[in-house]
C-alpha cells in the first residue's frame, strides 16, 4: 500500500513538473512582442544591414529595422517588460496579421481610418501627419502654391495610402498612374521623371529630401490651396486585434504621458539617422 501511494505521489509530481515547464515556456513566449511594419518607408521604418543607432533584428532574416516605428515599439516593449520582435510585411499583409493574430500590433505609419477600424482597433494616435507634395526643383511646378497650381501633372503615390486615394483626386485634371507598391518605388519614380509629382506627408517628404537633393517640397498647409483630408486620414495610429483591449490599453497609457513634442522629437531624431538611400 505505501508504495502504491509512494507511486502516485511521484507520478503527480512528474506530471506538476512537466506542466511547471510548459507554463514557462508559454509564459517566456508571452513576454515576446511581435512588432509588424514594411520595413521600408522611411523615416518611419526601414531596413539596414546592421544593429547601428538601435537597430532591431528583423525576424528570419539577417537584417535589421530602424526608423520612427521601431523606436516607438522599443519604448512600448521596455514599459511593458516584453522583448521586442520585429516582423517584416508588405503593407497590404499588415493588416490581416493583425486581425488573425500573427502579431500583436502594427506600428507602420498607419492612418486611423473607418476601414481600418472595421477590421482592427487603433491607439490614440502616436503620430499626426502634414500632407505634402514632393516635385523636382526644376519642374514647372515647383512654385505651385496650391493644388490648383498642380493641374494637369502625372502623379503617383503609394498603394493603399490617403495619399493615393484621397489627395491625388484632388489635383484638377491630373494623370494619375498606378499607385506604387512602397514609398521608395514612389520616390524612385520622380527621381526618374516618370511623373511630376508624389503625395506625401511631411516625414517622408522631409527624408526624401535628404536621399534626393534635387527634390523640391511644397507644403499647402494651413492656405485655402491645400489638401482637403479629415482627422483620420492625418491621425496615424497603432493597430490592435479587435478585443485585445488589454494591451490596447496598456499601449494608450504609454502615449497618453507622452506629447507632440516627444513625437516630433523622436522623429527629428529618425529622420537624421535614416541611411542616404532609397532602398
Amino acid at each position: 500500500m505505501r508504495r502504491r501511494v509512494l507511486s502516485v505521489i511521484l507520478a503527480l509530481m512528474m506530471v506538476l513538473s512537466l506542466a511547471a515547464c510548459a507554463g514557462a515556456k508559454t509564459g517566456s513566449g508571452d513576454k515576446t512582442l511581435r512588432v509588424a511594419m514594411e520595413c521600408a518607408y522611411a523615416p518611419y521604418n526601414w531596413t539596414q544591414p546592421d544593429d547601428s543607432n538601435g537597430a532591431v533584428p528583423i525576424a528570419g532574416t539577417n537584417d535589421f529595422a530602424n526608423g520612427y516605428d521601431v523606436m516607438m515599439a522599443k519604448l512600448i516593449a521596455d514599459k511593458l517588460g516584453y522583448e521586442l520582435e520585429i516582423v517584416k510585411l508588405d503593407w497590404d499583409s499588415l493588416v490581416p496579421a493583425v486581425k488573425t493574430g500573427d502579431v500583436d500590433m502594427v506600428i507602420a505609419g498607419q492612418s486611423i481610418t473607418a476601414e481600418r477600424l472595421e477590421q482592427v482597433d487603433f491607439t490614440t494616435p502616436y503620430y499626426y501627419a502634414t500632407i505634402v507634395t514632393l516635385v523636382n526643383a526644376d519642374s514647372p511646378y515647383a512654385n505651385a502654391t496650391s493644388i490648383d497650381d498642380l493641374a494637369g501633372a502625372t502623379a503617383t503615390s503609394q498603394l493603399g495610402t490617403i495619399w493615393y486615394d484621397n489627395c491625388l483626386p484632388q489635383i484638377p485634371n491630373a494623370n494619375i498612374l498606378p499607385a506604387q507598391e512602397t514609398a521608395p518605388a514612389m520616390l524612385v519614380a520622380l527621381n526618374a521623371g516618370a511623373v511630376d509629382l508624389v503625395v506625401t506627408d511631411l516625414p517622408t517628404g522631409t527624408a526624401a529630401l535628404v536621399a534626393y537633393p534635387n527634390f523640391a517640397m511644397l507644403d499647402f498647409t494651413g492656405t485655402d490651396g491645400d489638401f482637403q483630408v479629415s482627422e483620420e486620414d492625418i491621425n496615424i495610429g497603432i493597430s490592435i486585434q479587435k478585443g485585445n483591449d488589454e494591451l490596447l490599453d496598456a499601449v494608450n497609457a504609454i502615449l497618453e504621458k507622452m506629447t507632440t513634442d516627444d513625437f516630433d522629437a523622436m522623429m527629428e531624431e529618425a529622420i537624421s539617422i535614416q541611411p542616404l538611400s532609397e532602398e
